[in-house]
């Protein structure tokens, strides 16, 4: 395991909450919106496990679909501007990291009461993985997707760095397109 497993859950959750927001993709489409309403929230937040109170209403709808796009920006810029980031929203959380343990997770960080507003929540998770990852100089593990019409945010956890694709079928897509090309290219040499 490359980070403790509460880190790991963190930075997916993080991934996956930004890649939930509807973007215009590198060929001009937009995507569509992933949390459209309350119950889509609420599934994705059973989904992560996500614990500690949810208001279920459109303002907590809101403050999360507002957290998507910087969280987004930790995958887009240097290492610097990604510590402004987190500091940021550590600071507007005033973050008090503790060691909690609940449910099936032994010990962990949890850096905000369980009152806290879930965009809050969300935000200071995602901040705390985002520590680990800079202090363990591991930045380049956040990518894009590299398929070429997709701009999905990607953690890379693998052993040997080698993620390129994010979880919505791009490698997949990938692979299909590299095997037409070589059977085409095949078939002209014929």
């Amino acid at each position: 395991m490359l980070f403790a497993h509460d880190t790991e859950v963190a930075l997916a959750a993080a991934a996956a909450l930004v890649n939930t927001a509807p973007l215009v993709t590198a060929d001009g489409d937009t995507d569509e919106e992933d949390l459209p309403d309350i119950a889509a929230l609420d599934t994705f937040v059973s989904s992560w496990g996500w614990t500690g109170e949810l208001r279920h209403d459109e303002a907590e709808l809101r403050a999360v679909r507002a957290l998507r796009p910087r969280l987004r920006r930790i995958w887009e810029v240097d290492e610097d501007e990604v510590v402004q980031i987190v500091n940021q929203l550590l600071r507007e959380a005033k973050a008090l990291p503790q060691l909690v343990r609940h449910d099936e997770w032994s010990y962990h960080l949890h850096a905000t009461p369980p009152a806290a507003p879930l965009a809050t929540r969300m935000a200071v998770e995602a901040a705390m993985a985002i520590v680990d990852v800079v202090r363990s100089d591991e930045l380049s593990r956040l990518r894009i997707c590299e398929y070429p019409t997709c701009i999905n945010v990607v953690v890379d956890l693998s052993k040997n760095r080698s993620k390129r694709f994010c979880d919505d079928g791009c490698g997949n897509r990938a692979a299909v397109a590299a095997y037409r090309a070589r059977r085409n290219a095949a078939a002209r040499q014929s």
